[in-house]
C-alpha cells in the first residue's frame, strides 16, 4: 500500500519530498506508520495538510530495512525516513534517531566502512520532537552511527522505537514518534560529526537539543582507535559538516591528541560544547573569521560568545592588560556577567580567564571600546584604595604579609589568620597590629580621557 500525503498547491511545490518507509515484518514501523496514516487523514479532512513541512509518501515493504541498499535509487524524494524497531541488550523504554553506516565491519547490513548521508537538520528536529511528545517513562536520544543500509545516495534517517516488544506495540509511542516526524521543522544551524560516548551519545544529544548544533555521524567511544582519516573523511563529507565535537570525558588523551590531528589535516575546526552552545545568534562564517582572528591573537585561544549576534567583519580591540586584569580581580562575578551583555568575543588562553584583547563586528568597534574601559574604570574605582588623579587612575593595595609577621615571631596558624583579617595580636606580651606586618603596592594605569569613563 501507498499513501502520498502532504501535497499543497503549486505554491507549495518546494517542500521537500519525504519517503517514509516501514518494513511488514517490522511491529515498531507499523505502530509508527499506523499512526502516520491516522493524523495525515486527519490533516487532509480538517484542511490542515498545507502546514506540514514537506510532502510524505509512505511505503511498506516486505524485507528488513538494514537490508536494503538502494532501496532510494529510483526515488523522487529528498529524504528517506526509515520507520523501525530499536534492540539493546540492556533494554528501557527509548525513541531515538540516526543515520546509518559502518566505521568498521558489517554485521547488521551495508558494506564495511561505509556510511549513508545524514540530514542532520532533520534529525535535530525531529529529536526535539520525541522528547517534546516522548511517553512518560520514555527517554529521548541519538543513536550513534551503526548498521545499514549505508548504499544510498539521498540523505537518510531511521526514527525507531525501544527496546522490547511492549514498546514497539505501545500506541503512545507510535503516536510521539508520528507526530516528531510530521511536526519537525528543520532549520539551519552548524553541522556536527561527533567523537566518544555510549551508543545513546548522552551529550550529542543534550547538545543537539539545547542549541544549534545538529550532528549527522557520531562515533561511539570504543569505535575511535580504529577511525583513520579517509573514515573521519568520509564521515564529513556524508554529514556535510561544519565542525567536530570530541566527548572529552569518554575519549582518551592520545586518542583526543590522534583525532586533533586527523581534523586539521581534513581542515574540520574542533568546537567544545560552550562553543556550539554560544553560537545561537551567530553566523557561522562570520564565527570562523573570529577563531581565526582569535588564534593569531593567541595560539590555542578559546573563544567565548557574549551577546555578539549576526554576521560581520570582525575587528580586533585592545584594552590596558592592567586595566584587565585589574576590573577581573575586582569583582569577577560582575565583570563576566557584565560582558556577558555585550556583542563581543573574549579570550582566554593559559590559564588566564580573560585576554586583554576582544573581537567584534567593525561597526560595533567605537562603542565596545567605551563600554568596555566604563565597566573596567568602575569595578576597580569601586575599591577605598583606588584615586583617580588626571588620565592616571591609582591603585594602592595593603596586604598581610607572612614574612614580616614571622619576623615578629608570630608562628604560622590562627595568628596568621586574626592578622590578616585586621585584628591585633599579642605575642610575649607584645602587641602586634596589622599595620605591623603590611606590606603596600601601587599600580598606576595611564587611560587618556579617564574622566570620560568615571
Amino acid at each position: 500500500m501507498e499513501s502520498r500525503k502532504g501535497r499543497g498547491d503549486a505554491g507549495e511545490a518546494t517542500r521537500p519530498r519525504v519517503e517514509i518507509i516501514s518494513s511488514a515484518q517490522d511491529e515498531a514501523g507499523r505502530n509508527i506508520r499506523m499512526h502516520l496514516l491516522a493524523i495525515l487523514e486527519s490533516e487532509n479532512a480538517h484542511g490542515g495538510v498545507d502546514d506540514l513541512p514537506a510532502e510524505f509518501r509512505l511505503r511498506e515493504i516486505p524485507g528488513r530495512l538494514i537490508y536494503e541498499d538502494g532501496i532510494d535509487r529510483d526515488l523522487e524524494a529528498d529524504l528517506v525516513l526509515f520507520i523501525s524497531r530499536h534492540r539493546s541488550i540492556h533494554p528501557l523504554p527509548v525513541l531515538t534517531v540516526h543515520v546509518t553506516g559502518n566505521l568498521a565491519g558489517a554485521d547488521f547490513g551495508g558494506r564495511p566502512r561505509s556510511l549513508a548521508t545524514a540530514a542532520p537538520e532533520w534529525m535535530q528536529a525531529i529529536l526535539a520532537g520525541l522528547r517534546e511528545h516522548a511517553p512518560e517513562g520514555y527517554r529521548a536520544s541519538y543513536e550513534v552511527t551503526h548498521h545499514g543500509p549505508t548504499e544510498l545516495t539521498l540523505p537518510s534517517l531511521f526514527v525507531e522505537i525501544g527496546s522490547t516488544e511492549t514498546e514497539w506495540r505501545d500506541p503512545r509511542a507510535g503516536e510521539a514518534a508520528a507526530r516528531s516526524i510530521l511536526r519537525a521543522r528543520p532549520a539551519a544551524g552548524i553541522r556536527l560529526i561527533g567523537f566518544g560516548g555510549t551508543h545513546y551519545a548522552a551529550r550529542e544529544t543534550e547538545i543537539a537539543t539545547g542549541s544549534t548544533g545538529a550532528f549527522g555521524h557520531m562515533a561511539h567511544s570504543r569505535e575511535i582507535p580504529a577511525l583513520d582519516t579517509e573514515m573521519v573523511r568520509l564521515m564529513r563529507d556524508r554529514t556535510r559538516a561544519d565542525a567536530a565535537y570530541i566527548d572529552r570525558k569518554s575519549v582518551p588523551v592520545p586518542e583526543q591528541r590522534r583525532l586533533e590531528e586527523i581534523l586539521a589535516d581534513l581542515g574540520l575546526p574542533i568546537l567544545s560544547e560552550g562553543e556550539i552552545r554560544s553560537l545561537a545568534g551567530i553566523d557561522w562564517a562570520s564565527y570562523l573569521a573570529i577563531r581565526r582572528m582569535a588564534g593569531e591573537i593567541a595560539t590555542g585561544s578559546r573563544c567565548h560568545v557574549n551577546a555578539l549576534t549576526g554576521k560581520g567583519e570582525p575587528v580586533r580591540v585592545d584594552l590596558n592588560p592592567d586595566l584587565v586584569s585589574e576590573a577581573a580581580k575586582s569583582d569577577e562575578k560582575t565583570f563576566f556577567r557584565s560582558l556577558g551583555q555585550m556583542p563581543v568575543v573574549h579570550l582566554s588562553a593559559g590559564g588566564m580567564r580573560v585576554l586583554p584583547s576582544f573581537l567584534t563586528f567593525t561597526p560595533d568597534a567605537p562603542r565596545l571600546i567605551n563600554e568596555l574601559i566604563t565597566l573596567c574604570v568602575k569595578l576597580i574605582t569601586v575599591s577605598e584604595h583606588t584615586v583617580v588623579e588626571g588620565d592616571r587612575l591609582i591603585i594602592r593595595r595593603v596586604r598581610f604579609d607572612p614574612e614580616r609577621a614571622r619576623a615578629y615571631g608570630i608562628p604560622r596558624g590562627p595568628l596568621f589568620g586574626q592578622l590578616s583579617a585586621g585584628r591585633s595580636v599579642e605575642v610575649q606580651g607584645r602587641v602586634i597590629t596589622p599595620a605591623m606586618v603590611e606590606t603596600c603596592s601601587v599600580k598606576e594605569i595611564h587611560i587618556p580621557g579617564l574622566e570620560r569613563y568615571t
